[in-house]
Formats: C-alpha cells, sequence, structure tokens
C-alpha cells in the first residue's frame, strides 16, 4: 500500500517499523486482524506468546487492536487519527521499547495508566498555529483545543483561546463555507461563547440549503443551534423545531422560558431522555431549589397520562444535576463527587418535600450506597466535610434515617424491568431468598400486559427457582404467549432464561393444559432461533428421557447456552441430591472442560435461584459469593474446591474492585482480599 506519488502509505511505514521492535524482554504483537476486537483479546494473545518463552525473558508487550486500527487509519493507509498502543507488564520497560516512533511520526507517553498513542510530526508557527494546508496539523489543533479541562463534567470546561488561535479559527469561517470543514472550526469557537452573529448566520443559511429534512446528519447542527439561542437569533427555535427531540440537550444549555416549555413538551409527550433538560432548565429558570424543582416535575410525572417509567430518570436526574453544581462551586474530584452523590440519595430518600414515589425510587438506588456512607464519613472525619459539604456526624445521622425508612419505602417495589439487562443482573443478589412481598410484586408485574419480554424472564424466573411460581402465573401469560413470548429475546450474558422457556417449565409442572401447545410449539422447525433453546425446556417435570436426550447434546459437544447447568438441576431432582454433588461428578469427564465446569458449579451453588450465565461474569457480586461458596464447600472434591478458588482468583474484587456491581466498599476489598490469602496454599 503506497500514498501519493508511489510513497509508502502511513500503515506501510508504521507496520515496517513495528517489525524492528522487540527483544530484551519486549514482545511487540503482529498487526491486528478483526479476530483482535478487545484489549483482553491482546493481553491474551501475548499471555499464549510469553508462556512460549523463558520464564525470565520479561513479560512487557505492546499492540494495537482493531478497533484503534480502524479508528486510526482510512481505507488508504492514510493516518487520519492517533493510534493508540496498548500494553501490559512493566511500563518503563514498554516506553523504552517503543522508543520515539519512526522518523516522521512520534510515541505519546500518556503515563502508566494510559495507552501510548503514535501520531504525526506537524509543523507549527511561531504562535503555535498549524499551515491550514495541513490536515494532520489542523486535525491535532483542534484535537487539542476539543480537549475539555475536565471531562467528567456533564458540561465540559474548556481552556481560553489566545487571540492568534482565535483569529486563526475565525480565518477559517471568513470565507465560503464549506460544511463538512466547517464543524470543528465553529465547534472550538462555540465552546468559548465566541461563534460570531455573521458567522452563525452564515453556517445556518448553508445548514439549511444543504441539509433541508435531515438538519440532524451534518454533526455541526448542535454548535449552530446553541449560537443561534445565545445571540437570541429570530431563526432559532425554527432551527430547533427542525432538529426535533434532540434539540433538548442544547436548549437546556441556553435557559428560557420558551426552551423550559418546548423541552417540558418533549418529557411529557414520551421522551424520557428529555426529562434531566427538564429539569435543569425548571431550575434555572423558575426554582433555585433543586428539590423543589424536582418536586414539581414529579407532580406532572405522576399525573395519569404521564409517561410510564418518568420518575426514575427523574431520580437520576435530580442526583445528576446537584453532584454537577456540587462539583463546580467546590472543585472536588471523581472521588469527592461520587461520595456527595451518595450522601444526596440519602437525604432525597427521607426528604418529604419530595412525593413518596419518587422517594422510593431514589431509595432502590440509594440503599446500595447506605454502607459507603458510613464507612467514608467514620474512616474521613472532619475531612468528609471537604468532600461532601456535611460533617461526618451529619452525614451519619442522615444514613440512620434513610435505614430507619428503607424497608418502608422499598416494601413490594421492584426494579426497572425496562432498564438495561447489566442494570437488573446487579440486583440479582438481593433476591436470593424471596419475601412475601417480593412474591407479590413478582406476580403482579408477570400479570400485568405492559410488561416486557425482560421483564417477564427476569420475574418468572425467580419465582419459579424459588418455588413460588403457580397455576395463576401459566393462566395470566396464557392470552399473550402465541403474540409475546414468541419473539426471539436474546438471554445471552443473564441470570434468567428465555421466558417461553420457564413458562413451558412451569406448565409442565403444575399441569396445566397449555403445556401441550407449548410443546407442540417448540417442536416446530421454525423460528430456527428457539432450536438452540428448546431442550431447556426438559427442566420442567423431568424423566430419565429427557436427561439421556440432553446429555447427548452436552457430550456431541453442542452449542451450550445453559444445556450442561439444565442436565445438573435436571439430574439433582431425579436423585434427590443437591446439584453441587451432581456437578463435582463431572470432574475428568472429558466431555465437560474445566471452564464450563466451573461456571456450572458457580451456577448451581443455590439451586434456588440458579445463575444462568454461560460464562463467569467478574465483576458481579453474585458470582464472587458462589465463587466463595464453591472453594469452601466441604462436601465436594478438592478439584471442584480449586476451581471455585480459580474463579475467585480472577474476580474483578481482587484485581479491579472499580469493575465491580454493585460498587464494593473497602471493608468488602479488604475482606476479600483477606479471604484469598487465607486460601493461598488451596
Amino acid at each position: 500500500m503506497t500514498g501519493r506519488a508511489g510513497t509508502p502509505s502511513d500503515l506501510a511505514t508504521v507496520t515496517a517499523w513495528w517489525r524492528t521492535l522487540g527483544g530484551d524482554g519486549f514482545l511487540v504483537l503482529p498487526p491486528p486482524t478483526r479476530s483482535r476486537e478487545l484489549q483482553e483479546d491482546g493481553h491474551v494473545e501475548a499471555a499464549g506468546l510469553l508462556a512460549q518463552r523463558a520464564p525470565d525473558d520479561g513479560g512487557s508487550f505492546a499492540y494495537w487492536h482493531w478497533p484503534s486500527h480502524k479508528a486510526a487509519f482510512d481505507r488508504s493507509g492514510a493516518l487520519t487519527g492517533e493510534l493508540l498502543l496498548h500494553w501490559g507488564g512493566d511500563h518503563a520497560a514498554v516506553a523504552a521499547g517503543l522508543g520515539a516512533g519512526p522518523e516522521g511520526y512520534r510515541v505519546i507517553d500518556a503515563g502508566p495508566g494510559q495507552a501510548f498513542r503514535l501520531d504525526l510530526v506537524t509543523r507549527r508557527d511561531a504562535s503555535g498555529l498549524p499551515d491550514p494546508e495541513d490536515p494532520a496539523g489542523v486535525r491535532q489543533f483542534l484535537d487539542r483545543l476539543g480537549t475539555p479541562l475536565d471531562s467528567s463534567r456533564r458540561r465540559p470546561r474548556y481552556g481560553p483561546l489566545t487571540d492568534a488561535e482565535a483569529g486563526w479559527l475565525h480565518d477559517r469561517l471568513g470565507g465560503p463555507v464549506e460544511l463538512a470543514a466547517a464543524a470543528r472550526f465553529a465547534a472550538a469557537l462555540e465552546r468559548r461563547d465566541a461563534l460570531t452573529v455573521d458567522e452563525t448566520s452564515r453556517l445556518l443559511e448553508s445548514w439549511r440549503a444543504d441539509y433541508e429534512g435531515r438538519a440532524t446528519e451534518w454533526p455541526g447542527w448542535p454548535t449552530v443551534l446553541r449560537a443561534l439561542l445565545r445571540h437570541k437569533h429570530p431563526d432559532a427555535w425554527e432551527a430547533a423545531a427542525a432538529v426535533g427531540y434532540r434539540a433538548a440537550a442544547v436548549v437546556a444549555d441556553v435557559p428560557s422560558e420558551r426552551g423550559l416549555a418546548l423541552v417540558r413538551g418533549q418529557a411529557l409527550a414520551g421522551d424520557l431522555g428529555a426529562i434531566v433538560h427538564w429539569l435543569s432548565l425548571h431550575h434555572a429558570v423558575r426554582e433555585p431549589d433543586w428539590v423543589q424543582a424536582a418536586a414539581a416535575l414529579a407532580a406532572e410525572l405522576t399525573a395519569p397520562d404521564a409517561p410510564q417509567g418518568a420518575l426514575r430518570p427523574l431520580a437520576l436526574a435530580l442526583g445528576t444535576l446537584v453532584t454537577d453544581e456540587w462539583r463546580e462551586t467546590s472543585g472536588v474530584d471523581h472521588h469527592g463527587s461520587r461520595a456527595f452523590t451518595s450522601l444526596a440519595g440519602l437525604r432525597f430518600g427521607t426528604d418529604e418535600r419530595l412525593p413518596r414515589e419518587l422517594r422510593v425510587v431514589i431509595a432502590a438506588t440509594a440503599v446500595e450506597r447506605l454502607t459507603h456512607v458510613r464507612e467514608e464519613a467514620r474512616r474521613l472525619g472532619p475531612a468528609y466535610a471537604e468532600l461532601t459539604g456535611t460533617t461526618a456526624e451529619d452525614a451519619l445521622a442522615a444514613a440512620d434515617r434513610f435505614e430507619a425508612a428503607r424497608d418502608g419505602l422499598l416494601a413490594g417495589t421492584g426494579p426497572d424491568l425496562t432498564g438495561s439487562e447489566g442494570a437488573l443482573g446487579d440486583v440479582w443478589h438481593r433476591y436470593r431468598t424471596l419475601s412475601a412481598a417480593d412474591v407479590r410484586w413478582l406476580r403482579d408485574q408477570v400479570a400485568d400486559e405492559r410488561t416486557g419480554m425482560q421483564g417477564l424472564g427476569f420475574c418468572l424466573e425467580l419465582l419459579h427457582s424459588h418455588g413460588e411460581a403457580s397455576h395463576d402465573d401459566v393462566e395470566a401469560l396464557v392470552p399473550r404467549w402465541k403474540k409475546t413470548l414468541t419473539k426471539q429475546y436474546r438471554t445471552t450474558y443473564t441470570e434468567w432464561r428465555h421466558p417461553l422457556v420457564t413458562l413451558t417449565c412451569l406448565a409442565l409442572e403444575t399441569g396445566h393444559p397449555v403445556a401441550g401447545e407449548l410443546l407442540a410449539w417448540w417442536a416446530k422447525a421454525k423460528p430456527l432461533w428457539k432450536n438452540d433453546l428448546r431442550l431447556l425446556t426438559h427442566l420442567g417435570a423431568p424423566d430419565e428421557a429427557k436427561a439421556d436426550e440432553l446429555w447427548r447434546f452436552v457430550t456431541g459437544r453442542g452449542h451450550d447456552t445453559g444445556h450442561l447447568m439444565t442436565w445438573v438441576l435436571m439430574r439433582a431432582r431425579l436423585d434427590g441430591v443437591h446439584p453441587l454433588l451432581v456437578a463435582d461428578r463431572l470432574v475428568g469427564v472429558p466431555e465437560v472442560p474445566d471452564y464450563a465446569l466451573a461456571r456450572v458449579l458457580l451456577g448451581v451453588a443455590d439451586p434456588a435461584q440458579p445463575l444462568w450465565h454461560y460464562s463467569v461474569d467478574a465483576g458481579s457480586r453474585s458470582w464472587w459469593q458462589r465463587a466463595q461458596e464453591v472453594a469452601e464447600d466441604p462436601r465436594l472434591s478438592p478439584e471442584s474446591r480449586a476451581l471455585g478458588l480459580s474463579v475467585a482468583r480472577k474476580h474483578y474484587l481482587i484485581e479491579r474492585p472499580e469493575r465491580v456491581r454493585p460498587a464494593p466498599t473497602e471493608a468488602d476489598v479488604a475482606a476479600a482480599r483477606a479471604w484469598l490469602d487465607r486460601h493461598a496454599d488451596a
């Protein structure tokens, strides 16, 4: 691959340089293919290559993966953005191994916690400005101007422009407008409230002409709309109407009564994403007290004709915006913001100025942070006030008030069934036992015609696995199983099965007449997606014939989407023993690899709540707890206990606690590491 005038392309030059690297304890992986999709893929690949080396040959390595490749190089091999070089091992060894980069390029060392970056060397004039005809130089200059001083804020802050920088940008917009190039020049100015009325008007004219009927296809539209609103341009609201619902975030950045009315209408029409902007505008325009502002919105969002599920985004918006304001005024870092948000959740959960319905939603999230607030207040003492603006004593009192109100608020409630699967999986550990109120809530959701596939999968699984599902739950779903439950719903990496699998098992176990219809549907050739799930229904009313059929599938190395776990649970019921003992008998069986057995051992550790993942979730508290249980179960063979321990050693709670969900306290992390230390010789 060559560039202009027969010269090698950037990709060819970088690849040739890359192949000269390595040695002296430093490994470079070959340039990526599509199979190296994640950083984890690079680390796994490096581990395999390092294992082939002598033990004392060093363990430092570097690579780039396919997404970095696609982001950095265009189809001709030209470098159009920084190439991220990921690494592992000793940072200093990697920096030395990479060196300065090939001639005409430079390797940028961003520090031990970041990837190295490779980019072209470009020229600057005495004022630090690039040649307008140098695409790489212009890109680097705009990238620098587009890097906020603090990217963690919801509305990032940017550094000021020098007179020379501002002049250079205005010059780029001074002639005939070419929209593709103008977007980034205009953005760099408007981030500093510096786009002029004349520039805004000319950009608007070109935007309308070139993108009529498809206003949001030009990436510069938020910049121009913001400038129109800021300048009170007569065409500002017409432009906002052309953008549609996506205008809310920009409108909220330039508060006005008209903007408040527009965003309120969007939210009440069902755009839940507009609620955070509505709250922000209501606070800016009408009500300076955040709690009173949220209460005003809640009054409208609990009306009979309000959009369903609107209180959850309102609760999130309240916590987010109050924290943003605190961070802006106090200057605290991310850790301080998190501490403030945790305490604010406890306070809002017991603030009777807010309607009970909203406090219930807030409490459902705040409950996971109660221990964190207490731990930090006690550990930091007087310094806690510097993070949160509240003394440690007052924070502990707020925690006590929240704990006293918690059960009353949360009784008979449950999570948002329309949220992400990950968010539902994060609360799965709360349901290892079910209270009578939990059972009532779960049954109500099953009977509610508005509950979708994900919610039905979640609720049915909990009721069925705990033995609380009944004939009535089947009856509730009979009228709509053909219309709703026969749709494809991918349950990969969830703790629950497809709801039609669970319903079939329940119908078989309760002897409901619909069981025959369900089995007939599963026996049909189409739709094809259900063929991977059909055998999972054998867990309902199991018998030896079903067990034999499922075992043949498992040992035939069919695609396992819960089949081995299903067989273990079936066999346990047929033999009248704990599923762990069945799984333990599979140690050493050639058809059952250790990685599959490990996830099944952990998955069936509590048969009243199986974990239906078909891979171990290293960030889940549930999987950590089950790993401990398997590692310490005296009924199991040393091999099975070792599998449980191996999962525990790789769990994020040990090395990457910031990735664990829900977030652990420092005491949780210390206890986990102490537990692992006690099992170091196992």
